[in-house]
């Protein structure tokens, strides 16, 4: 009997725009399959940085056409076209080696305290890379947090609060306990509290 094993892919390992993406999941589908095939279950998990930041922007760029989104739906939004792209790869990689098996995606809520100190301090990057001017114009424009982040710019950064439980977690237990492959937290799970259910 095989393992059951999580894989973690992060944001930024997942390319930098839409084709680079579907050149990441492609790729990846195939080491993912792999493990299955020897015999191991997977559950996938990723980030989406960059994905949820390029959301919020082109909200930003639209408004006056859409109104702006928040971060929920924005994360969603990304768990969302993430999860669809890693399934279909997924699920064209076992169709190509005759393996049958059901490949999943759940945008995934995750509880948190809303005293966490991650809302007075926020800490997670998410979007574009600007220099620092720019980073200072669009802090002064639009009251973000904009921070360094590894020598390669300024970001946006938001509140990242540590999961308390997941929403969805008895979903995703009985999809994995029904052998499907699961794509499931995106981006850590968009993150909620409790208040009138």
């Amino acid at each position: 009997m095989g393992k059951r094993i999580v894989i973690a892919l992060g944001g930024n390992a997942l390319g930098n725009n839409l084709p680079e993406q579907m050149v990441a999941v492609k790729h990846t589908a195939k080491a993912i399959v792999d493990l299955i095939q020897e015999g191991h279950q997977v559950v996938v998990a990723h980030g989406n940085g960059p994905q949820v930041g390029r959301i919020m922007l082109a909200g930003e760029t639209a408004r006056d056409v859409v109104p702006a989104m928040p971060f929920d739906v924005c994360g969603a939004m990304s768990q969302g076209y993430i999860g669809y792209h890693l399934q279909n790869a997924i699920g064209n990689e076992l169709a190509a080696r005759g393996l049958q098996k059901d490949v999943a995606t759940v945008v995934t809520q995750v509880l948190v305290d809303e005293n966490d100190p991650a809302f007075r301090k926020p800490t997670k990057p998410v979007g574009a890379f600007y220099d620092k001017a720019t980073a200072e114009r669009i802090a002064a424009e639009k009251g973000y947090t904009m921070v360094e982040d590894a020598g390669r710019g300024y970001r946006q950064v938001v509140p990242s609060p540590k999961p308390v439980d997941v929403i969805e977690k008895n979903t995703v237990r009985a999809l994995i306990n029904g052998g499907c492959v699961v794509i499931t937290v995106g981006g850590g799970g968009i993150p909620v509290v409790r208040r009138d259910g």
